[in-house]
């Protein structure tokens, strides 16, 4: 049996999301979606102009604030997986724009745990399929054009790295729902 580079990337998140993160989601309420563990906290918040936009700031400060699920998964639902999946695999509203132009998922972010859930999974079934069709040629092909400032670096190791971060922010949400449990009792 041979194990391609595909198949290594796609099993390790398709692994991570069938027994790890998406059962833990299941009966996520409105109220943990948008709960603030701590002040200051970053979530998902409705600009004077209408939009729901996900709070950062540019820089980074050196300790962010904490985040709610409601950020944790627009985060990693639209700018982790849907707006790369977009970029490489379409389809996109911004042809030859780069992985991090949000216009490629210009659909508003949810305000609630049904949306953010919902966001999540078409993410991850966007990013998931785009994947699906591809061979290892392709994925250690440089990223190109869509790749910004990362164009010279492979398909499969920007895979690896949105496996990573992830799994990553995956955890913090699993972590968020455990608090916010503990927190009621």
């Amino acid at each position: 049996m041979t194990t391609t580079v595909r198949d290594l990337l796609a099993d390790q998140i398709g692994f991570y999301w069938e027994a790890h993160l998406w059962p833990r989601l299941q009966g996520l309420t409105d109220d943990e979606y948008l709960w603030e563990p701590a002040e200051p906290a970053w979530s998902l918040r409705t600009g004077d102009d209408g939009v729901v936009r996900i709070e950062s700031e540019h820089p980074e400060p050196a300790v962010p604030p904490v985040t709610t699920i409601a950020w944790r998964t627009a985060h990693v639902g639209r700018d982790v997986w849907g707006i790369r999946a977009r970029a490489f695999f379409g389809p996109t509203p911004v042809p030859g724009a780069d992985m991090f132009d949000v216009r490629h998922w210009p659909e508003p972010l949810p305000l609630t745990a049904a949306g953010g859930l919902a966001l999540l999974e078409e993410g991850y079934g966007a990013w998931r399929d785009g994947l699906a069709g591809l061979d290892d040629d392709a994925l250690l092909a440089p990223l190109g054009p869509a790749g910004g400032p990362y164009a010279q670096d492979s398909l499969a190791a920007l895979v690896a790295h949105l496996n990573r971060e992830a799994m990553a922010h995956g955890a913090e949400i699993c972590l968020l729902r455990d608090l916010y449990r503990a927190r009621r009792r």
